[in-house]
């Protein structure tokens, strides 16, 4: 049910750009490529100039350094049946 609202909402819009497209005169449709590639450019540049920018600024606890801790291990005879009785001391 929603798919074939999807589907036939993706069918108009497309219909609809046709439409608008085929009006416009070849000269039209080269000012109207340029000015979207020049626009998606700008952006682009943009985002990438201002992530580069804010690289490292601000606090965040998310990428913190820490030291590795020990594993805490669990010494009784019941936790691990053994068949051949090694005993094992910590230097």
């Amino acid at each position: 049910m929603v798919r074939k609202r999807i589907v036939a909402l993706s069918e108009r819009i497309e219909c609809l750009l046709r439409r608008k497209c085929g009006a416009l005169s070849p000269k039209g449709r080269m000012i109207v490529v340029l000015a979207m590639l020049s626009l998606f450019t700008v952006l682009s540049l943009y985002f990438t100039v201002s992530s580069v920018c804010r690289f490292g600024k601000g606090i965040d606890d998310g990428f913190r350094i820490r030291h590795i801790e020990t594993a805490e291990l669990q010494r009784e005879s019941d936790s691990v049946k053994q068949s051949n009785d090694m005993s094992y001391d910590d230097k």
